[in-house]
């Protein structure tokens, strides 16, 4: 049990929260999406919340919890979705929301510190030079950048620039370590790779640099089809047009857009599939004809929606990613969801498949993104869950017909498929984090030392390459 006096002794002027209510509120981030998460972790809470508003003051948190050998779980928002900030061994969760600083903007790129809100970088940035960020998750709203990077992995701006994995997506990380004297480590190149969707296993990120593009007003469209595979297909196809500027394409199959996209029910039917995207101004016209040329039909744009719709519609990002299957579980609690790759050059065969397989079983949800320099669908297909073995039967059947699955319903890093431990990222754990206290349970290689490191599976961020 986490000694909470001498923690208060050895903190003074930090906040430290240990009100039982709001210690477990603060404990919690999206694992309720999956039913077999909210079985598992639905029970953990942490013993404090401790908010610092420095970096000076996180370096004296984490000394004097490694001196009271309290375990540290790091929390920007809680928008994860894994059980990323859920503190399993209990101690302390470390709330960064008050370090929320833009730093420093140039052309090209935004310092900010790791609490900030990405909408609210965006707003610096356009203010200061019309640019963006180059990827946002669905949460664009509420999530901070230092838990994208520590947790998340693309989004919009993917069908431009890939993800988080690929290299020139994140600049620079400023991590401190979990040692007597907390030590701070500026990451760059190869070495992100340390950090990036690690769940703050190997250090605590505290400022990043991120690299920004050209901002646009860019406008929501909604496509709609009778079959969900001309969907897919019109999805990828878009994605593939190199002169017509997109940030955001989604292909969702009938009856999830009806059923789930409420204050968008009026332009829809329940039999519609629907493409989300998001187009540049000036792409237009030429989105216009592309849809054409697809015999398509534009059910909605925000730049033809009357002043009401624009006041109470959600932007297109809100559709797509993860949100669309929180429209679903708003609607129906008992739904949860699937991420897949469908692999180049392959992707809409695989798809079909999985619906020749599956039917409304396993509603379509994909996403178009780069992927290793191609254009490809991702997977974020809603399931109507029955039972745990049937889960496990359709993630079996999708990896059987050549869909891989980095599966949503696991909380650790390898589980889970998105992360591949290896020595090198072993010994960065043991160099930053001597004791184990960063978030434990969440790293099966640290724990288990007879885990195996080998794997033929595709991990979405793979091990780290020896020097």
């Amino acid at each position: 049990m986490t000694d909470i006096a001498a923690l208060e002794s050895a903190l003074p002027g930090i906040k430290i929260e240990t009100n039982p209510q709001i210690v477990k509120q603060k404990s919690r981030d999206f694992f309720w999406y999956s039913p077999v998460l909210k079985r598992q972790l639905d029970h953990v809470t942490a013993d404090a919340i401790v908010t610092p508003t420095t970096e000076s003051e996180v370096a004296a948190t984490l000394a004097a919890c490694f001196d009271l050998d309290i375990p540290v779980t790091t929390r920007g928002s809680g928008t994860g979705n894994y059980g990323q900030a859920m503190p399993l061994s209990r101690g302390v969760v470390l709330n960064l929301a008050e370090l929320n600083a833009v730093k420093a903007i140039r052309i090209g790129s935004v310092v900010a510190e790791a609490g900030a809100i990405m909408a609210d970088i965006d707003v610096a940035t356009r203010a200061h030079s019309n640019q963006e960020l180059r990827l946002h998750p669905s949460t664009y709203r509420t999530a901070t950048i230092g838990g994208f990077i520590a947790g998340g992995s693309g989004g919009c701006g993917s069908i431009n620039w890939g993800g988080l994995r690929d290299p020139g997506n994140v600049i620079r990380t400023r991590v401190l370590t979990m040692e007597a004297n907390p030590r701070v480590l500026d990451v760059t190149g190869d070495e992100l790779a340390r950090v990036c969707h690690a769940y703050g296993t190997n250090g605590i990120i505290t400022e990043v640099e991120m690299p920004l593009s050209a901002a646009y007003d860019w406008i929501d469209v909604l496509v709609g089809f009778d079959d969900v595979i001309d969907a897919a297909r019109f999805a990828q196809n878009l994605g593939l047009q190199d002169g017509l500027l997109t940030k955001e394409i989604a292909a969702i199959g009938a009856p999830v857009p009806y059923d789930y996209f409420l204050r968008h029910q009026k332009f829809l039917r329940r039999d519609m599939s629907v493409v989300v995207t998001m187009v540049a101004p000036q792409a237009m016209s030429a989105f216009e004809a592309f849809t054409r040329r697809a015999r398509a039909e534009i059910v909605y744009r925000s730049d033809k929606a009357s002043d009401e719709d624009l006041k109470n519609l959600p932007p297109a990002y809100e559709l797509a990613w993860n949100h669309t299957t929180l429209r679903g579980l708003r609607v129906d609690p008992t739904v949860t969801y699937l991420q897949t790759l469908y692999p180049h050059p392959h992707s809409l065969e695989r798809i079909e498949a999985m619906v020749k397989l599956f039917g409304d079983e396993v509603p379509v949800h994909t996403e178009v993104t780069r992927f290793d320099g191609n254009i490809v669908s991702f997977g974020l297909p809603i399931v109507r869950f029955t039972s745990e073995e049937r889960l496990n039967e359709i993630i079996r059947l999708h990896e059987e017909n050549g869909v891989p699955v980095f599966n949503p319903h696991r909380y650790t890093l390898e589980e889970g498929g998105m992360k591949q431990s290896n020595p090198v990222q072993l010994a960065f754990k043991r160099e930053a984090d001597p004791k184990g206290l960063l978030n434990p349970g969440k790293m099966i290689a640290w724990e288990d030392p007879n885990f195996d490191l080998t794997s033929d599976k595709m991990y979405l961020f793979p091990g780290l390459e020896p020097a």
